[in-house]
């Protein structure tokens, strides 16, 4: 302490300091809002949150006649608005799987008994964990890596992984905006090239493989994919699809180029055109006959699921998924918030958007598969009536004959028939079959079968097919676009904000990430291309986040603190959650997601893995196994998106045991200046926008600050001068 007092009085004739403690951030807070997207560059600000050393090294430089320099600006760009920020966070949570993913797991897992199952799901976990990742980025201001690093340097490891999964993820979830590109650019023309089955010009007959599925699986298995039978045949690159996929990176790098800036702007319309399309679907599907069928599915519970393992399992990795969670994204986007921002109600609003977006895309996806399961079991009815009349033109007369109007269809209800079929269906053959809506409801589809074959097949019989299937693969390239965002957000940010040099080049790390991006995606632009999307969906991801989620539940509730972090964030919302969030994170949060993680691995070890293909001679879809290399390629993804865990535990254990005891303590220290509480971002830089408070409510806390450290304040020459001018007055 004598040598700091020595360069206080050394520096004094040219610089003043204020002194002020570092567990009294709520001063600090209030003047470190971030500038406006357009003032990144403007003004500069002095260095805060100077440790010891780095004041002596100040004093060194200063009795050499060297000048401190004030710092660089603090160029880190904030939202705009508060709604430009709500929109990127519903933007990155409402993605594919709300419209695809969330109606098929209702309609598989008793309908209104599982939307229950997983509102109470989403409010003890999800919610919880949720608020927990905002909370992090907003008061540390850091991408994912240096909110873990900062929370503990031997959980850096846990953004690294946050970081991997991100690229795994853009990786094939670019390849599923290509297919909308693809299919979006095939709706201009009437009628739609699915509607009907081509004609084979040699033979002048229809194509085998369409007369043996569908119009609509044709179009998807082999004019758009162009499939081989199995995922050992690779085939050669589907020349019209790496278009679309240069042309979807192409629009992702555009969109990113500027960061936030130029995304945000984008993000007003890809957020909330999805849900105009929603509505107007929804509307229009309300007037189609079979919506009210659909509907009463979807809705009515079947309590007996809920004793089934698979379906708890099925509705967490919902929740999980929905929310965005151990991406690193909603940390990233968090970052870029005033520090008084309330993340609380961020949270809960965003949840509760999330949630009301599944429900509408699953009113919609409800009632347009009613339609067209309505269509089918009619068709059926048609068929048989028409078969019944055949034999009525023979002489047949039995006394199982229909007492309906077989001559005209039309007038014959479902019950109806349904009723006769069930009375005399065993003695009419084998030609005369049952046509059940039940049954043609419960064949459930997902994913791509749902938005490429499924919905394409209900849309094409509808009036003005063309519109609706442009304004539906709009929809889903908005969404996938705003997703899509929010993923790269997830790895760019990290990496700028650990990385300096990576930080004084943005755009061309943006671009050269999407170029990369781009040519491994060639992989799944292959004729086996979806096979390995479907790879990536199931296992590159799924056990990786989970791992991720488990261990930041762990580091924050556990390794730094449940009752720390409360109070941290007390200091940053001015006013304290309520405990239960303590209880939840310590225990229910973290029991729930090791129990996800621990069921995930038995069905991977039980369970062999499989995939489901198409076979071009039978026309049907099959399921194999993956063969081992395959195996082996799942194994690796799995374990390149997980190790950067024990590998960056055991590096910051392997680093602080060759510094020794004393050695680990100056390690934490240095750790702890350069990721300050309130806004680490400017230590990084040794920059600040803070106001020093010379006040201190005395209260003893733990935050993230070093606690029995006094931070420095240099304050410009100018400022000396103007007080010593009024002095002199």
């Amino acid at each position: 302490m004598e040598l700091i007092q020595a360069v206080e009085s050394d520096l004094k004739h040219r610089y003043k300091y204020t002194l002020w403690n570092s567990g009294n951030c709520e001063e600090t807070h209030t003047k470190m809002e971030k500038p406006p997207l357009p003032s990144d560059e403007e003004g500069t600000r002095m260095g805060a949150s100077r440790s010891e050393a780095e004041l002596l090294d100040l004093g060194v430089q200063g009795t050499s006649g060297g000048m401190a320099s004030s710092g660089d600006a603090d160029d880190r760009p904030a939202w705009d608005s508060k709604l430009q920020y709500v929109l990127a966070q519903v933007g990155f949570s409402v993605g594919l799987g709300n419209v695809w993913r969330f109606p098929y797991l209702c309609h598989q897992n008793g309908g209104g008994a599982f939307m229950v199952l997983y509102v109470m799901l989403l409010v003890v976990v999800g919610v919880p964990l949720f608020f927990m990742e905002l909370a992090a980025g907003q008061c540390i201001r850091q991408g994912s890596i240096g909110v873990w690093k900062h929370i503990s340097p031997k959980l850096a490891g846990i953004g690294y992984s946050s970081c991997m999964v991100c690229f795994f993820v853009a990786l094939y979830y670019n390849v599923i905006i290509a297919w909308s590109l693809f299919y979006m650019g095939n709706s201009f023309q009437y009628p739609l090239p699915w509607e009907q089955c081509p004609i084979n010009m040699t033979t002048n007959n229809t194509v085998k493989e369409c007369l043996g599925s569908s119009p609509t699986s044709y179009f998807w298995f082999r004019k758009a994919l162009d499939i081989t039978d199995s995922i050992d045949e690779s085939g050669e690159f589907n020349p019209i699809m790496t278009g679309c996929l240069l042309a979807a990176w192409a629009i992702v790098c555009l969109a990113m180029i500027k960061g936030i800036k130029s995304s945000a702007k984008v993000m007003y319309f890809s957020s909330v055109f999805p849900y105009a399309v929603l509505f107007i679907f929804l509307v229009r599907g309300l007037m189609l006959d079979g919506a009210k069928e659909g509907i009463a599915y979807m809705f009515y519970p079947k309590i007996e699921i809920w004793a089934e393992v698979q379906v708890w399992r099925q509705a967490a990795t919902q929740v999980f998924f929905a929310l965005g969670l151990g991406y690193g994204s909603v940390i990233a986007y968090s970052s870029y918030n005033p520090i008084h921002n309330n993340c609380h109600r961020d949270a809960l609003m965003v949840s509760c958007i999330n949630f009301m977006t599944s429900v509408l895309a699953s009113l919609v996806v409800f009632v347009v598969l009613g339609f067209r399961a309505k269509n089918i079991v009619l068709n059926c009815i048609t068929q048989n009536l028409g078969l019944l009349n055949d034999m009525a033109t023979h002489g047949s007369n039995h006394h199982w004959w229909p007492w309906f109007n077989m001559s005209d269809p039309a007038s014959v209800t479902i019950p109806d028939y349904r009723e006769w079929y069930h009375h005399y269906g065993s003695q009419v053959g084998t030609n005369i079959t049952d046509c059940d809506l039940d049954e043609e409801m419960s064949k459930g589809v997902e994913g791509t079968g749902l938005a490429f074959i499924a919905f394409t097949e209900a849309m094409a019989q509808f009036p003005a097919s063309p519109f609706w299937s442009t304004l539906f693969f709009l929809m889903l390239l908005n969404l996938g676009m705003s997703t899509m965002f929010g993923t790269m957000q997830g790895i760019l940010t990290p990496l700028m904000d650990n990385f300096s040099l990576l930080g004084r080049h943005r755009t061309m790390l943006t671009v050269c990430s999407c170029a990369l991006g781009f040519v491994i995606g060639l992989l799944f632009t292959q004729r086996s291309g979806n096979y390995f999307v479907t790879m990536f969906d199931d296992y590159s991801a799924t056990l990786p986040l989970i791992i991720v989620v488990v261990f930041e539940t762990f580091a924050v509730a556990w390794v730094y603190g449940a009752d720390r972090f409360l109070d941290d964030i007390e200091i940053m919302l001015k006013w304290r959650p309520p405990v239960l969030y303590k209880y939840l994170w310590k225990y229910v949060c973290l029991f729930a997601m090791v129990g996800l993680l621990a069921a995930s691995l038995l069905r991977m070890v039980f369970k062999r893995p499989t995939y489901t293909a198409w076979n071009h001679t039978t026309a049907s879809e099959t399921t194999l196994e993956y063969p081992g290399w395959a195996l082996a390629m799942l194994a690796m993804l799995i374990l390149a998106a997980t190790l950067p865990v024990p590998v960056g535990y055991f590096h910051s254990w392997l680093k602080n045991r060759g510094m020794g005891p004393e050695g680990e303590l100056a390690g934490q220290e240095i750790d702890r200046e350069r990721y300050t509480k309130c806004n680490s971002s400017d230590a990084l830089d040794s920059n600040s926008q803070h106001t020093p408070s010379v006040e201190d409510d005395g209260r003893p806390r733990a935050s993230f600050l070093p606690l029995g450290l006094d931070h420095y304040r240099l304050l410009p020459q100018q400022e000396d001068v103007e007080e010593e001018e009024e002095d002199t007055m």
